[in-house]
């Protein structure tokens, strides 16, 4: 692994940065040792200018003019990688992005980019830590403005000062008993160890209400999901389509028509939904179709809320939802409103067919929405890494409080410290680097 980081971080390494595919502008990046070399080469630039911008021909090693393009020069270690860095704006056509790529691989100690190669060697060369690494990430893939705001805030660093924050009282604590255990014939303060306890203690009723979050940076960094569920024939296919405005289940009037889970993924006043229907809850089933019973129930135990679909026709009579699910959130539906003998006050009717209800409904799941996802400020816990270290972390300061044996309380606190490292990258850790920028795109 040392061997694969020495190699990443000599070689100076170039992709494009931006969308693949025809385009009025791309942009291809460079970082590395090697970009001064390689802007004299390419762009006959022998003292680039740190962030001024040049117009020029870009040529291969032959002397043949690729394109013109604009030219930006980042000088280590003011740059993103802290590495020295280039851009090329180029036009955006294929072929004029190969012939610069396959110009620039032509170039000795160039090659492309893995991907998240960039923003790794960001983290490594301390430009930024993991979590703002993996804000990053987010902010790229993020489709609604709920998740661009939740990305962006951690892409600027709020978790990072959180965590650093919690790791340096810990740190200091550290410290404090190490001194006392370099030097045992300094009896420590009783007063001391009680204060330290007490901070201990105030520090693990943070952590653990950071942890206490109904996992809302988590649902909305991966989606709200929405399970559709009923038995058969109560319009719960017909009931997506209204929901979503398009045709994504097939509707039919044979029992058991769904047989797998079908998705939609929504923009919901800015917070990603995943709706699915779900195949009819009967006992008499053939084959296929229990199995499409079976992924509904799992599907629905996965599902954040429950929308219990019940037929109108046969109000007041209503389905009982299966015993392990009664412990979700559920909102009860009763669709085929049109043709309901009555629509009582107190229960919310809709139809699938006719769009009655379908506003109401879509309030009531917003007011969910907003419910468990709250007024969040600051950096909130947005993947599971983070919350297996901060439990961790818990459990050694625990622990730490517990003991009295200065050797055993630091070993503790390391511990907990250690924890809290492993999220931001404090600590050499290559193997969890390889998992988290696997997932990049390669131009970052």
């Amino acid at each position: 692994m040392a061997d694969r980081i020495s190699y990443c971080l000599t070689d100076t390494i170039y992709a494009l940065s931006s969308g693949a595919g025809k385009g009025g502008v791309a942009v291809i990046r460079i970082s590395g040792s090697a970009v001064r070399t390689v802007l004299s080469r390419l762009a006959g630039l022998t003292e680039p200018r740190p962030r001024y911008a040049y117009f020029r021909p870009l040529r291969a090693p032959d002397g043949r003019v690729l394109d013109e393009s604009l030219v930006l020069y980042f000088a280590a270690p003011h740059s993103f990688t802290g590495e020295d860095v280039a851009e090329l704006q180029v036009h955006g056509g294929r072929s004029v992005i190969q012939a610069v790529l396959t110009a620039l691989g032509d170039m000795p100690g160039c090659r492309p980019a893995e991907r998240g190669e960039f923003s790794r060697r960001a983290v490594i060369n301390g430009k930024m830590d993991l979590t703002a690494a993996e804000g990053i990430l987010d902010l790229i893939n993020a489709e609604t403005e709920q998740q661009r705001a939740q990305a962006l805030t951690q892409a600027q660093g709020a978790l990072a000062r959180l965590y650093d924050g919690w790791r340096d009282t810990l740190c200091h604590h550290m410290a404090y008993l190490e001194a006392f255990i370099d030097f045992p014939e300094e009896e420590i303060p009783p007063e001391k160890l009680t204060a330290m306890d007490g901070e201990i203690r105030a520090l693990t009723t943070a952590i653990q209400a950071h942890l206490n979050d109904n996992r809302a940076g988590e649902k909305l960094r991966d989606g709200f999901q929405i399970a559709i569920i009923g038995v058969p024939n109560v319009g719960k296919s017909s009931l997506i389509n209204a929901l979503t405005h398009r045709d994504v289940a097939i509707v039919s009037q044979t029992a058991g028509t769904t047989r797998d889970v079908v998705e939609a993924h929504l923009d919901v006043a800015g917070f990603p939904v995943i709706l699915a229907d779900t195949a009819g809850l009967r006992e008499q089933a053939e084959e296929i179709e229990s199995e499409g019973i079976r992924r509904a129930v799992q599907k629905a135990e996965e599902a954040d809320l429950i929308l219990h679909i019940q037929d109108g026709t046969q109000y007041p009579t209503r389905d009982t939802l299966p015993t392990i699910l009664t412990e979700k959130t559920v909102l009860t539906v009763w669709n085929k409103a049109d043709v309901m003998p009555s629509q009582p006050a107190d229960v919310l009717c809709v139809s699938a067919k006719t769009g009655v209800g379908i506003p109401e409904l879509w309030a009531q799941i917003r007011m969910i929405l907003e419910r468990d996802f709250g007024q969040r400020s600051g950096g909130v816990i947005t993947r599971e890494r983070y919350r297996t270290a901060l439990t961790a972390c818990v459990r050694a300061l625990t622990q730490a409080v517990g003991v009295s044996e200065l050797e055993l309380k630091a070993e503790e606190l390391r511990l907990a410290a250690r924890a809290l490292g492993r999220i931001t990258g404090r600590i050499e850790a290559d193997e969890l680097l390889d998992v988290i920028f696997r997932d990049f795109c390669i131009g970052k």
